[in-house]
């Protein structure tokens, strides 16, 4: 099976700017700044790191359905059983 999972780059870069906006808004709150404003960006936060989830898991998912040639029937139910494990996080 192909080791490379194609979107990480593109997730961890999502769940670094959520990493980034998140500091500012505990910034925010720490300065007091308007609550409903705080929980306005904060709402974008969680938002972007649902998102990066989502993005994660199909991607795992994705790459389990990569059948290669020569696979046996217990890697196939190895990776049935990996994609029942990941689909309980979407």
């Amino acid at each position: 099976m192909n080791d490379k999972h194609t979107h990480h780059p593109a997730i961890v870069t999502r769940l670094k700017r959520a990493s980034g906006h998140l500091q500012k808004v505990i910034a925010m709150i720490e300065a007091d700044e308007p609550c409903e404003q705080a929980a306005q960006q904060l709402q974008a936060v969680v938002n972007a790191i649902a998102t990066a989830k989502r993005e994660f898991v199909a991607d795992h998912i994705e790459h389990c359905l990569d059948v290669q040639e020569g696979m046996t029937t217990r890697d196939m139910r190895t990776t049935v059983e990996e994609i029942k494990a990941m689909a309980k996080y979407l």
